[in-house]
C-alpha cells in the first residue's frame, strides 16, 4: 500500500521537522508501506523520500517536467512520473495513494491537503488522512478548523475526515487500521 506525504521542499526551516519526518519514512517503509509524493530532494519532501528508501521501502515521485532542474528533484526514486501541470501531479499521487500524510508545509503543502480533505468531506473518497504534527507546527490549522465549525462554515462532520497526531507510531497504526 502506498502513503501519499505533502510536505514542504524548503530546507531553510528547523532541522526537527526534516528529522522526524525522515524517521516517519523509515517507519512507513519497516510496515511496509510505500510512498508516493512530490518528488523533491529538499526538505520534507526529500526527508520522507530519504527515511523510506533507507528502511527498504518503495519510492514514487511525481513532479511538472520544469521541475527538473539540478538539485530540485529526488533522483534516487524507484518511479518517477513527469507530468506538464501540478494539477495532474495531483491526480497521480491522489490515485496512487490508499491514504495522506501532511507533514510541516507552506501553502502547497497546505493547498493539496485541504483539497483531498475536501474530497474526502464530499464523500469523494474513504482513504484516511493524517497530520503530523511535528514540534506543534499545526497547532493552528486545528484551531481554523475549530474556528470555521463554531462560526457554522464548516460542519462538525469534518472531525472524522481526518486525524491529528505526535506520535509516529500512532500515526500509522490509524493508516494500516484505516485503509483499503
Amino acid at each position: 500500500m502506498n502513503i501519499c506525504v505533502f510536505g514542504a521542499a524548503s530546507d531553510k526551516v528547523d532541522k526537527i521537522y526534516a528529522i522526524e519526518t525522515e524517521k516517519l519514512g523509515y517507519q512507513m517503509a519497516k510496515r511496509g508501506f510505500g510512498l508516493v509524493y512530490g518528488g523533491g530532494a529538499t526538505g520534507m519532501m526529500g526527508a520522507i523520500a530519504r527515511g523510506v528508501k533507507s528502511g527498504g521501502g518503495y519510492v514514487h515521485g511525481v513532479a511538472p517536467k520544469y521541475f527538473d532542474t539540478p538539485g530540485i528533484l529526488w533522483k534516487d526514486s524507484d518511479k518517477f512520473t513527469f507530468t506538464d501541470t501540478i494539477r495532474e501531479r495531483k491526480q497521480i499521487m491522489e490515485d496512487d495513494s490508499a491514504a495522506f500524510i501532511m507533514t510541516p508545509g507552506g501553502v502547497g503543502t497546505f493547498e493539496e491537503f485541504f483539497e483531498i480533505l475536501t474530497l474526502a468531506n464530499l464523500g469523494r473518497h474513504k482513504k484516511p488522512i493524517a497530520i503530523y504534527n511535528i514540534a506543534g507546527y499545526f497547532d493552528t490549522i486545528v484551531e481554523l478548523v475549530d474556528k470555521g465549525v463554531k462560526e457554522g462554515f464548516i460542519s462538525s462532520d469534518i472531525y472524522g475526515d481526518f486525524n491529528i497526531f505526535t506520535d509516529p507510531e500512532e500515526l500509522l497504526d490509524y493508516i494500516a487500521n484505516n485503509a483499503k
